[in-house]
């Protein structure tokens, strides 16, 4: 149970980073652990699904917005 508990602390330590960094507001003590502890390809990834989930929903309030206008 120990080991679960650590994996879930660092998913939810990455997703904070990736969080934290996808709006700019990481510090860089923060941004020095990740890269020296993180993984590198588990940034990458959670980077580009932060990217693909933002774009969708910038995408779906400005459809919301336009249909709201007419």
């Amino acid at each position: 149970m120990a080991k679960e508990t650590k994996k879930k602390q660092k998913i939810g330590s990455l997703i904070k980073s990736i969080l934290a960094a996808g709006i700019g507001v990481q510090s860089d003590k923060n941004r020095q652990e990740d890269f020296a502890g993180g993984n590198p390809l588990a940034f990458i990834i959670g980077g580009f699904i932060f990217t693909i989930v933002f774009i969708l929903c910038v995408a779906v309030v400005v459809g919301l917005v336009l249909s709201n206008a007419n």
